[in-house]
């Protein structure tokens, strides 16, 4: 959206009494999604095309050309854009635009520098979610100043106590900031961040705010050097230093680890506990009708109807829910446990190993860290999470309310893949990427959608890019499809 249109936008809207939006680009997303389109018609959105594919793009020999031609079509081009010879001159443009930034007519983050002739872009290829023939070259984000007013610490699920800025509430790139994270203590006193600084602030990315710097020089009186506490600011319990991090030492007795908890335990990818929210959580903490997960399980109907919200058919489905979520995957009810460095890979592993929960209750650190794709810090989190007395306890109140996790049965297919976890990157010729992930896990498999060290296996096909260069660097394995197909039994 120009900004011209952006500002008439906003002005019907305030003579409409209606809330203006804080960016163009808010405007122009909040207009895509109108569902009547008189409406998005009105407000005039623009539109810049850049690439051709297909047929005709074979005829043309360079991006240039390319341009030329969508403009004889009658699209519209930015008359900004330039074709230079050599790199240096790429970023002279760089800081001419940078410089002119504010006196265009839409708003821009950056440029993009792009290989001009075809058959070199061609030659460097794409990756899965980019050429590699271009390049974003973005501004430095736009800094503004403003004062700290207090520093809020917040405790977690992960038992970690995290220092908050809080901001005298200033414009930042069209997004009003009054919250910015500071990490850590270490981060704290690399800046020497104070109650009470001017300092100056950006969103890291044009998106996080964050503090980039503390100008000292208008520090007030007095101001005192911030530490993180020794106790926990929320349940009072002891704080414990770790590396770079301060933890509670109260576990799931804190209420605001609990209530962390509890919502990734009923999460989609967890136990999948639908119409079991936020606002839920805590209403029923504050009312002390649950003390920790096993409790979802003795909620009655008239527990719910005292609940703000809840009326007749919200508390059967709720209660359906609760219902249908005491037979979980065992995997799935791994991850929901909430255990520190166990993802939904991890949870796999272990449950294509164990089986059972009971086998991890007495499974050692040496034991675990023998499962391909099992480390010794995450070995170390498992035993640890399952050597606790009061985790053992929850479980044990899980099993008796009803709760029996199962392992889905393995096909009959030979398990050639068995302890692989596996990602796909690139193009398939032979079938789809759907389908190649049901076969792999037919065979044993895992598929993990990004490449890491727990990572054991990746399959790059035609345009594979990012993810294969991040597995080369990380020296795992990479295979084509051929050798893939090879594995899973099929013949081309």
């Amino acid at each position: 959206m120009l900004l011209a249109e952006f500002e008439a936008l906003n002005k019907r809207l305030v003579e409409q009494n209606e809330e203006p939006f804080a960016n163009p680009r808010n405007a122009a997303a909040g207009t895509i999604r109108q569902l009547d389109p008189g409406i998005t018609a009105a407000r005039k959105l623009d539109f810049f095309a850049y690439e051709v594919r297909g047929d005709v793009e074979r005829g043309l020999a360079t991006q240039t050309a390319a341009a030329d031609l969508l403009a004889g079509w009658g699209f519209h081009q930015d008359p900004s854009s330039r074709t230079v010879d050599g790199i240096e001159p790429a970023f002279e443009y760089h800081a001419e635009i940078e410089a002119r930034r504010d006196k265009l007519p839409f708003e821009i983050d950056g440029i993009v520098i792009k290989v001009d002739r075809r058959d070199w872009q061609r030659g460097l290829g794409e990756r899965s979610r980019n050429p590699r023939w271009a390049v974003a070259f973005k501004f430095p984000p736009r800094v503004e100043v403003t004062t700290i007013l207090d520093i809020a610490v917040q405790v977690g699920r992960t038992r970690k106590l995290t220092p908050v800025a809080m901001l005298q509430p200033v414009n930042v790139s069209g997004v009003t900031v009054s919250r910015a994270t500071l990490h850590n203590q270490d981060e704290i006193d690399r800046k020497d961040v104070r109650v009470g600084d001017t300092v100056r602030v950006r969103r890291a990315g044009d998106v996080i705010p964050e503090v980039v710097e503390v100008l000292t020089e208008h520090r007030p009186r007095g101001s005192k050097r911030f530490e993180l506490p020794s106790k926990c600011p929320v349940c009072g319990a002891p704080v414990a230093r770790e590396g770079a991090y301060h933890l509670c030492t109260n576990g799931l007795s804190c209420p605001a680890q609990l209530e962390g908890h509890l919502q990734h335990f009923v999460s989609r990818g967890a136990m999948d506990i639908d119409g079991l929210g936020a606002k839920t959580i805590q209403q029923l903490l504050e009312k002390k009708l649950i003390a920790d997960i096993s409790d979802i399980y003795a909620l009655t109907p008239i527990d719910l109807a005292g609940l703000e919200g809840f009326a007749e058919k919200s508390i059967e489905n709720l209660m359906a829910a609760i219902e249908a979520s005491r037979r979980p995957r065992l995997d799935r009810f791994l991850y929901a446990l909430g255990i520190e460095h166990v993802g939904g890979t991890i949870a796999g592993l272990l449950a294509d190993h164990y089986g059972a929960v009971e086998p991890l209750l007495e499974a050692s650190v040496e034991e675990l860290q023998g499962i391909k794709g099992i480390g010794p810090e995450v070995a170390e989190s498992v035993h640890r999470f399952f050597s606790s007395a009061r985790n053992r306890k929850v479980l044990e109140r899980l099993s008796k309310a009803g709760v029996k996790p199962v392992v889905e049965k393995k096909s009959g297919e030979p398990q050639t893949l068995a302890g692989e976890v596996i990602v796909f990157t690139g193009g398939l010729e032979t079938m789809t990427r759907p389908e190649a992930q049901r076969r792999a896990e037919a065979r044993g498999a895992r598929i993990a959608s990004a490449v890491s060290k727990k990572v054991t296996l990746v399959v790059g096909g035609p345009g594979a890019g990012s993810k294969r260069d991040e597995a080369e660097r990380l020296g795992l394995k990479v295979i084509d499809e051929q050798e893939f197909l090879e594995r899973i039994g099929v013949r081309p």
